[in-house]
């Protein structure tokens, strides 16, 4: 006796699908477009107001930077002629110099007070963290027109604070906008009062975020609090470092404020430009002067340009020591 094969009957069709209404049909279509759009819908705000208070206005000052622009005339086209006459200008490399001089007194010792100071308020044996945190950040908070008037009055010639403590060990007094050493010392003095309670507050929350483990293993081995700064603190917080130090040297290139207060609203930043920025010698020429806003855009470019070179060199520079 011998058995046939036989094949599995066929599995019958699946009933098709009854049709759904339009009202849930037009339901799932919008689910569809909303998962695909709405991304694009939360994030369009920003691209909207970057594009008119953003992008806008630096295409319309690098084409101002291409032209003979004067405010009340004329808008004649002389291509590049405003970026070479920068390199013939006195006073473009002089506001340049008092940049570069106030950003080094400023930004340097700035960052320095910040790590240290983000690396004590990270100590688990201090008391009162949070109101330490506080007072390390109200600085930020006070008005920069009264931190120009305060620091005014310490750094007066005749009855100065600053003067007043010199006398002491036998310094006479000290015209502090007068000479372009003293100026450079005095606004950023104000620069690192303000900004270093900051960048400290930064630097805190990066070095809250290293892993405790390492510490307590360090610890387990025997390192010191030194060795750990060095071998934990400082490669983990590498990230948040060059944040802060491309933070600070943008804030440094566009120095505007202080010394403009620090000169009672004098542009020129004292009687011999002796701390004049880019950012005021910019304003200057483009904002004060109306018949040469062409050329302070071109200023407004150059301080741009500036400004991404420094701070792609501060980017590698703390990339590769912090290997």
């Amino acid at each position: 006796m011998s058995l046939s094969a036989t094949t599995a009957p066929p599995s019958p069709a699946a009933p098709p699908s009854p049709d759904l209404p339009p009202r849930q049909r037009r339901g799932r279509l919008f689910n569809r477009l909303d998962v695909k759009y709405s991304p694009y819908l939360y994030i369009a705000p920003f691209f909207l107001i970057f594009g008119v208070f953003g992008l806008y206005p630096m295409v319309r000052t690098a084409w101002m930077s291409l032209h003979d622009w004067d405010m009340i005339g004329d808008h004649s086209f002389i291509g590049f002629d405003n970026y070479t006459r920068l390199f013939s200008d006195e006073y473009f490399w002089n506001a340049l110099v008092n940049t570069f001089g106030i950003f080094a007194l400023s930004t340097i010792p700035q960052l320095l007070l910040a790590l240290f100071l983000a690396n004590l308020l990270n100590r688990t044996f201090l008391r009162a963290k949070t109101f330490f945190r506080m007072v390390i950040f109200m600085p930020n908070v006070v008005s920069v027109a009264a931190v120009a008037i305060v620091f005014g009055m310490l750094f007066q010639r005749e009855f100065g604070l600053f003067n007043w403590l010199l006398s002491f060990v036998g310094v006479d007094p000290v015209d502090w906008d007068g000479q372009r050493w003293s100026s450079w010392f005095a606004i950023s003095t104000m620069v690192n009062w303000r900004w270093t309670g900051y960048n400290t507050l930064i630097l805190l929350a990066g070095m809250q975020a290293i892993p405790k483990d390492l510490y307590e293993a360090a610890a387990i081995d025997g390192a010191s609090q030194w060795r750990q700064f060095w071998q934990i603190t400082l490669p983990m917080l590498k990230p948040t470092f060059i944040f802060v130090v491309i933070l600070s040297t943008i804030g440094g290139m566009q120095l505007f404020t202080e010394p403009l207060l620090f000169a009672n609203g004098n542009i020129l930043g004292g009687n011999q430009r002796q701390f004049q920025t880019l950012a005021m010698y910019m304003y200057e020429m483009g904002i004060q002067n109306l018949n040469t806003a062409g050329y302070g855009a071109a200023v407004a470019w150059a301080i741009f340009m500036i400004i991404v070179v420094v701070s792609l060199f501060n980017f590698l520079l703390v990339r590769r020591s912090a290997k």
